[in-house]
């Protein structure tokens, strides 16, 4: 028999890779580290469907029941349902659930692909909200509070809000008065919070949203917590929300044979969660500021957090070497794997699963680095664009347009017809429907260059593209 995946991911998992990436059990370090070893060396076992006595996801009324009572309380929501389809079904599950066929949405622009997916099949109108991009690193900051008010006041008829907290680089800012702001304006807010699942594990921490007055909440529990990856949690809190069309809409977007095996496993990261989340989380903010106190003024290296300090973004811009660079110089020479790599820099998504010796490790490669490398010219800068592309038609309107091929410098000026997506982090810089600018496409082909990777266009060269001819 032969075993391509599996052989694989063996090599790869005796490679004694470090890992700073998702999923957040680390390669499964954290269940050895706790005990948990002997439940997961018999888990193949437990895999199972909808029979007497395992309960069902979709009516749940007794074990799946329980276990997400029991997570609701300890997450301090009022009701937590849990996602087996990733956190993308429960974003898509709650925009649908709150929001009718032709009606508004407000959305940050710097929003997953999984929000404008479901503008699709919702057949709803979403009015996008300018995100702050940090032009020294392009990492994406979130949206200014100012910034959503307005968009709320020039849009009352919109029937929630959906934003992205904390940012893919660990960016958060004032939630607490958008939430506050939009009930008073009888909307619905949504968050994206898939990156923020351990929020609560510090004080040292931002907020989650759960505590700062958003309605529907979905976490990624397999990116900062222990849970297997596509295992994720939406909470709901507060009485605006109507569970039971929340509900009705994972029948239609999530897998009718919910997985046990991920289903076991965000009880496991839930018990890991509240027996030793704390502790671990203080003994990893410790190391962290550890590690970054090594390189402070350190020249011709940037370690940088945002708001969430698990977030680490580190750049060599000063000596020439993209994050693209950097990310396979990792990899090939040190055996480290980040998260993403922009033109700047790599992320480092930091867990509660990672010890001190991934960060010696660490820390080793890149002294080793730098006194290899000699001083190269400072990298030219290249600008995140600024500007939103203008929305020409709905998502939805777009998707089923009739389209052609162009080659991408007759592009300029037309309505696309595919997305353009640098991926990770899946943020979509132009979609289905918008006018498609210079200032895009430069920044794309500086970064396909450079090595960006591209998603959601056939022709990810980006020699072509699809456009909608309106004629």
């Amino acid at each position: 028999m032969e075993k391509h995946i599996l052989t694989k991911l063996q090599n790869l998992r005796d490679e004694d890779l470090v890992s700073f990436h998702v999923p957040g059990h680390k390669m499964g370090k954290i269940y050895d580290k706790l005990g948990y070893k002997n439940i997961l060396e018999e888990i193949y076992t437990l895999d199972t469907t909808e029979i007497d006595g395992t309960d069902n996801l979709h009516n749940a009324k007794e074990i799946i029941k329980d276990s997400q009572d029991r997570t609701a309380k300890i997450f301090n929501s009022n009701k937590t349902i849990y996602l087996v389809n990733g956190t993308t079904c429960g974003v898509q599950a709650a925009i649908m659930a709150t929001c009718n066929p032709k009606s508004k949405i407000i959305v940050n622009r710097d929003c997953h692909q999984s929000v404008i997916n479901a503008c699709i099949l919702g057949d709803l109108k979403p009015v996008y909200i300018q995100t702050k991009v940090c032009q020294n690193t392009n990492i994406i900051k979130g949206v200014a509070v100012e910034d959503v008010i307005e968009i709320i006041d020039n849009n009352l008829d919109s029937k929630a809000l959906i934003l992205t907290y904390p940012t893919y680089y660990g960016s958060t800012y004032d939630l607490k008065t958008i939430c506050e702001y939009a009930h008073s304006k009888n909307m619905i807010v949504i968050i994206d919070e898939a990156h923020g699942a351990h929020l609560e594990l510090s004080d040292k921490l931002p907020k989650s949203a759960i505590i700062e007055g958003a309605d529907i909440i979905i976490q990624s529990t397999h990116k900062t917590l222990p849970a297997f990856t596509q295992a994720s949690m939406l909470h709901i809190k507060g009485n605006r929300v109507d569970e039971k069309r929340i509900l009705s809409m994972l029948r239609f977007l999530e897998s009718s044979s919910p997985s046990y095996l991920l289903l076991n496993s965000l009880e496991l990261a839930v018990d890991i969660y509240e027996k030793h989340g704390k502790n671990l989380m203080e003994d990893l903010l410790n190391i962290i500021d550890e590690f970054k106190s090594k390189f402070i003024n350190r020249e011709n290296i940037l370690i940088h957090n945002e708001m969430d300090k698990t977030k680490i973004f580190i750049s060599l811009k000063d000596l020439g070497i993209t994050g693209y660079d950097l990310d396979e110089i990792l990899r090939r020479d040190y055996k480290i794997q980040v998260e993403l790599s922009n033109y700047y820099g790599v992320l480092l998504i930091c867990t509660i699963g990672n010890d001190k010796e991934d960060f010696n490790r660490l820390e080793k490669a890149l002294e080793d680095l730098l006194s290899k490398i000699n001083k190269k010219d400072i990298l030219e800068d290249t600008n995140y664009p600024k500007n939103l592309p203008t929305k020409v038609l709905n998502p939805r309107d777009a998707f089923y347009s009739d389209k052609k091929t162009v080659k991408i410098e007759d592009s300029i000026g037309k309505i696309s017809g595919e997305y353009i997506i640098p991926y990770p982090p899946g943020i979509s810089l132009i979609s289905p429907g918008e006018i498609i600018t210079q200032e895009i496409i430069t920044y794309i082909q500086q970064g396909i260059k450079s090595g960006m990777i591209i998603s959601g266009i056939k022709d990810t060269s980006l020699k072509y593209i699809a456009i909608i001819d309106k004629n």
